[in-house]
């Protein structure tokens, strides 16, 4: 997989995507890198400690957010993408966000609607030749059969990316871990993730400090990291190929060794 410039022999081992959320009601970080300045230290610090992609947000996600204008999420995103070289991912599911963004260097598009809120983005991802990170996300926490619903829904994802133009080597699957499903919920996904590996596209685990983890240990977001290395050493057991997380250092420590562990490299 070709990422920018990077390629990414996936397979090989576990890749990093660094959170670098530039708003000022990020659920794990209250803020901290909204202005440009600490956003790129923080971002330069990553890269050092071993994150493979930056993952730059500038519209928060959390539950009860608020929603901002394009303009504002440009804004905050724009300083940050413009100023990195290492590969960078724009965090939108608006395509107009992405369209800029991908003018200006980021090689990856991360859609928490899976290309299903703005039917646009997939074409605009096309259009760069970029990469995509399709999550699993809808409306409610009803479902049917819970993993053979999220993986129809994937499939639907893969499909609008496809027939758009979006090369099938580029394509990268999340469950949504947060994302229209209960605690309950969560924690049956994350029993089953090798199932999305079916699909035949690399896996990435979104759960770094998210709340599954609260309600399994009863700690607040400060206190989740212990949580988010089990579930990234399950996740990469299970056949997940890139974890998106806050905690690079500690994460890719857990990498090295379930890779060692797992993967067929030594």
């Amino acid at each position: 997989m070709k990422i920018g410039s990077t390629e990414f022999n996936v397979g090989q081992r576990t890749f990093i995507m660094g959170i670098l959320n530039v708003t000022p009601d990020s659920f794990s970080d209250g803020g901290r890198f909204s202005a440009p300045e600490a956003a790129l230290i923080r971002a330069e610090q990553m890269i050092l400690q071993g994150a493979d992609i930056i993952d730059v947000g500038g519209q928060s996600t959390r539950p009860g957010f608020e929603q901002v204008s394009e303009k504002e999420e440009l804004n905050r995103v724009l300083p940050i993408v413009k100023a990195l070289t290492a590969p960078v991912s724009i965090d939108t599911y608006r395509a107009s966000v992405a369209e800029v963004a991908l003018e200006h260097g980021a090689s990856l598009v991360n859609d928490v609607w899976g290309f299903k809120k703005d039917r646009e983005i997939a074409a605009v991802t096309a259009k760069f030749g970029a990469a995509c990170c399709l999550t699993h996300n809808k409306e409610n926490n009803n479902y049917n059969d819970l993993m053979t619903d999220i993986l129809k829904d994937l499939e639907q994802s893969v499909n609008i990316a496809l027939k758009s133009g979006v090369d099938a080597a580029k394509i990268i699957l999340d469950p949504g871990i947060g994302f229209a499903k209960d605690a309950e919920q969560n924690l049956t996904v994350l029993r089953n993730l090798e199932m999305l590996t079916k699909l035949g596209f690399p896996v990435m685990l979104s759960a770094s400090r998210k709340s599954v983890i609260g309600y399994v240990l009863g700690t607040d977001v400060n206190n989740r990291l212990e949580g988010t290395l089990a579930l990234t050493a399950i996740g990469i057991q299970k056949g997940c190929d890139f974890v998106r997380v806050h905690d690079i250092v500690e994460n890719k420590r857990v990498c090295l060794m379930a890779d060692r562990l797992v993967r067929s490299n030594k």
